[in-house]
This record gives structure tokens, sequence and C-alpha cells, in this order.
């Protein structure tokens, strides 16, 4: 059940050792299969180091998942933050008035309350929220919140983003958020706890999917994105190295944007204005000032596609951003930073696997029955390890049977990243070049 329908959206994450427990019976599956698969290809195949070198670099998200813990500042660090002026930038686009009023609403019950909201309408043409418009301003009023609210030409999201921080630059930070965005009531106040290190830069929030069970494919997404943030992200943030910030919900410090903004305004690309992958660039911009960490106890609730023609789109924009972003961090990193490194062993990576899957194909060896049934197998256990932290999680709007549910689509999730997702990944690597939004014509989501 969603804001619109009543009901606040909240979550935490609660100990538990029984997932990392878990993790014992299907490492012995995982065991298991690789000596099968190792028998079948004559001990000798490619793809075993490539396999190898994958599970090496799991077992250390795992290990840094298991001890991820949200940054908690000392009691004056604390206090000192309680007072700071924080403006939640919110650009709007074609966005449904229960959606973007949903979005609002939960921004007002922030336990640290926003000292400004700005919100800037960058062209939509499906209404121009009046009736939201003047809600907000007598909410707000009687919050204790000011507002600016303004519409602009059609320009993209990066150019509101900035016209949404030109009203208000007398801040201490900025918390950007999606239209379509919810926000935990502790949201605000739990991303700015890791700011007491004066050397981080930006904290990006944990997403979850206002819609995860609106069908099986949200219920994909839901596991999906949590297990990235809860894994891999979480392992880099303990070295203040996150390389993406969701743009549903991160918190920058105001120079990460002004000390850039020329540039982040008119990135190009072949000559072309980039409109996308504007959350990348800004952790980009942060990463080289100093630290980029992720607060797990930061919750948003964002919609996503509920349809396949929807997701697809979505992914392939993200996947063409990605790519794009990869040649600038390998321009703008320092190699004397973990990001870079990471960033650089993740393409290897990516290249070995790919690598290993022409060869398997050359060989006959991914057409054998057994071989292929054991890669299966292998991929589905692997997936189901990383997904054993949703066992964690508790949504207010969540039974424990839904969380079962969504914590059952693990094989499912490998089977569709093996299949799909490497399929579109390549294809958006052979058009990463197309650098328009690409999903302005057509909605993703709805309400």
């Amino acid at each position: 059940m969603s804001e619109q329908n009543g009901t606040p959206l909240s979550a935490h994450h609660v100990t538990s050792r029984i997932p990392w427990l878990a993790v014992g019976g299907v490492g012995a599956a995982v065991a298991w299969a690789t000596y099968r698969l190792v028998t079948i290809t004559s001990g000798g195949h490619p793809v075993l180091g490539v396999y190898l070198c994958g599970i090496a670099l799991l077992v250390w998200q795992l290990a840094s998942a298991a001890f991820d813990r949200p940054v908690r500042a000392s009691r004056p660090q604390a206090a000192a933050l309680a007072d700071t002026r924080v403006a939640v930038l919110v650009p709007a686009y074609n966005e449904a008035d229960d959606i973007l009023r949903a979005n609002l609403a939960s921004l007002l019950r922030q336990t640290h309350l926003p000292a400004v909201v700005s919100v800037v309408d960058d062209g939509s043409t499906t209404g121009d929220y009046a009736l939201v418009r003047d809600w907000f301003a007598d909410a707000a009023e009687t919050a204790g919140v000011e507002v600016h609210w303004e519409r602009q030409a059609n320009g993209g999201k990066r150019s509101a983003q900035v016209a949404a921080a030109r009203t208000c630059r007398d801040v201490d930070f900025y918390v950007t958020v999606d239209s379509d965005t919810q926000l935990d009531a502790r949201a605000i106040e739990e991303s700015l706890q890791p700011f007491a290190d004066p050397q981080v830069q930006s904290v990006a929030g944990t997403i979850l999917l206002t819609n995860y069970d609106t069908n099986l494919l949200t219920r994909v997404q839901e596991l999906w994105f949590h297990s990235m943030q809860k894994v891999d992200r979480a392992a880099l943030s303990r070295f203040g190295a996150v390389l993406v910030n969701s743009g549903a919900l991160a918190t920058y410090r105001p120079d990460v944007l002004w000390d850039n903004v020329d540039d982040y305004l008119g990135e190009t690309l072949f000559g072309r204005p980039v409109h996308s992958s504007d959350d990348s660039l800004l952790t980009l911009y942060a990463q080289q000032k100093g630290r980029t960490v992720h607060q797990s106890s930061a919750f948003a609730f964002t919609h996503m596609p509920t349809t396949f023609d929807g997701h697809r789109r979505q992914q392939l924009r993200w996947m063409r951003g990605s790519i794009m972003r990869s040649g600038t961090r390998f321009r703008e990193l320092s190699p004397t930073r973990f990001a870079f490194w990471y960033h650089l062993a993740k393409w290897l990576q990516y290249a070995a696997a790919t690598a290993a899957v022409l060869v398997l194909a050359a060989s006959g060896v991914m057409f054998h029955p057994a071989a292929l049934l054991m890669c299966l197998l292998i991929v589905g256990a692997v997936q189901l390890v990383v997904s054993l932290p949703y066992l964690t999680l508790r949504r207010s709007d969540q039974s424990l049977g839904g969380r079962l549910a969504v914590a059952a689509c693990a094989p499912l999730l490998a089977i569709w990243q093996l299949t799909f997702l490497r399929a579109l990944r390549w294809y958006a690597t052979a058009t990463f070049g197309n650098v328009a939004w690409g999903t302005r014509a057509a909605v993703e989501v709805t309400s």
C-alpha cells in the first residue's frame, strides 16, 4: 500500500545471522556444481578461471555486506547536523498528480525537516500541477518549510535540478529526489549522519519499489535493486568509493554541484548534449572531492516499470549511460583511488566473462546438457546468496509472505540477468552513442 492510498511507507533492516548462515548451505551447492563442471570440461577450461575470479569478488562483497551498519555520528556531531539547513531539489516532468503529491507529503513528514523544497516543472505537457502546488504551498507554510515552485521550458533533468538549486544556494546540503519517490520519515536525518566526516561529499540512500507487489517483474526488480545496494554498494561504501548514487535519494555538499555546474550542464558525447546519466556524473564529482558512501538506513520508495517494454527502455537508457560514464571515470578518476581500480576490475571481469561465453559456445561445451545444468545451478545459487540480505528487510507494507515471495524470485533474476539483460547490455555497448533520454516520448511508469 502506498502513500496515495493513505499509509506512509517506511522500512528498516534487522540484525540477523540467518542469511549469512544460509550462505554455507548454498556455498556447498556451488562447490558441488563447480566440481561437476570441472569434471565435464576436463578441468582445464578457461571459463573456470573467470568463474573463480568472480567468486572471489563476490566473497569480498558479501563479507563487506555482512558487516554493513548505518553510520552513526557522535552526539556532538549529531547535534551540529541537526542544525544544518537542507534543500530538497525536485525536478518534475509529466508526473501524475497523486504521485507528485505523495512525494511532497513525505518531505513534510521528515524528522529533519528541509529548510527549503524547490520544485521545477520542466515543461510538462500533461498539466500544470496547479492543485498540487496550491495544496503544498499551504501545507509547507504550516510546517515552516520554504517553498520555491517554478516552471521552465523543457531542458532535461539536469537543467531542472540546477534551476531548483539556484533558488536556494544558502543551505548546507542538497537532497536530490525524483518526483515519483516517497521518503521514509527518517530518510533525511539518516542521510546526514555520514557527513559528520568532513571528507564525505555524497551519501546514497537505499531505494525500494513503491509498486513492488504489482506483478512478477516488479518483485524481480525489488530484489535486484536491494541486492545491488546491500551487497555491491555497501562493499564500495566501506572504501568511500560508491560509483553511482540513485536519483531517487542522494545527498550532496553544495560545492559538489557548484564547482562543476558548467560541466554538468554542458556535457556532450560526440558533439551532442547528454541528458542522461546525471546521477553518476554528480557522484563522480563527489568522488573527485572526497568520499562517496552509502547509508543503508536512509530509505526511499520509487515507482518502477510494470511492463516489459517500459523495463526494457529504462534498462537500455541506464546501460548506455553507464557505458558512457565508464569512459569519464577512466579519464577523471585518479589511479590512487580505490574506485578507479574497482571500476577497472569490474570491466575486466565483464570482458573475461563475455569471452568465456564465446569460448564455451565455440567449443560446444555450452550445449552440453550436464554442463549447462551446472552453470545454471551455479548462477542461481550465487544469485540466491546475493539476495539473502533481503530477508533482513522490514517494509511497513509487506508481510512475511510478501518478503518470502520476493526472495523466491532469486533464480528467476539470475536467469533474467544471464540472458535478456546480458544481451541488452551488449546492444547498449554497441549503441551507447545514443545519448537522448529515450523515454520521454512514451511513459515508463504510471500511477
